[in-house]
């Protein structure tokens, strides 16, 4: 019987797949610290007045009902452009934007797009690391100065030990 054809051959019908094509997936930001939060992930907290806050982990919701400052702790993005350590201010940020206007499915304009922002990121790192080579050019000669510094500050105690070792070698 599994070789005989249906009389009424129809398509297999796959309704999760009809529902993945149509469902599109927005990569949201964590209002804490600015980390990528994917769909069904991280928790979201909707305020009175119906404003979003999303965040990507507990420890995020944690400070942000501790009413903490975003730029006053370490280990947020915003921390790290307030002092300076990551760039602040660069044309690429242009393209983070979010956008909310649907457009119609294009295939040659969706290749278009995703070549677009591989370039935009290709850019974007060597802008990045130009930015940490600026950054650290200063940080060796200032390294360098902090290990004088202490040099001259224990001298006494390095000064028996040269002289008991041009003693040992002469």
């Amino acid at each position: 019987h599994l070789l005989t054809p249906h009389p009424h051959p129809q398509k297999p019908r796959r309704p999760r797949e009809r529902a993945l094509q149509t469902a599109t997936m927005r990569i949201e930001k964590c209002y804490f610290c600015s980390s990528p939060c994917y769909p069904g992930h991280g928790i979201l907290f909707v305020r009175n007045d119906s404003k979003q806050f999303r965040f990507c982990r507990p420890k995020c919701h944690r400070a942000f009902n501790k009413k903490r400052n975003p730029r006053k702790v370490a280990w947020t993005k915003a921390y790290r452009k307030t002092r300076g350590k990551e760039m602040a201010v660069d044309s690429s940020f242009e393209f983070e934007k979010r956008r909310n206007r649907p457009v119609k499915y294009d295939r040659t304009l969706m290749g278009k797009t995703i070549l677009a922002m591989q370039s935009v990121e290709r850019i974007k790192e060597r802008r990045e690391q130009t930015f940490h080579a600026n950054r650290m050019k200063d940080a060796k000669l200032e390294k360098k100065m902090q290990a004088r510094k202490e040099i001259e500050k224990g001298i006494e105690l390095l000064a028996p030990a040269v002289a008991n070792r041009d003693r040992k070698s002469v």
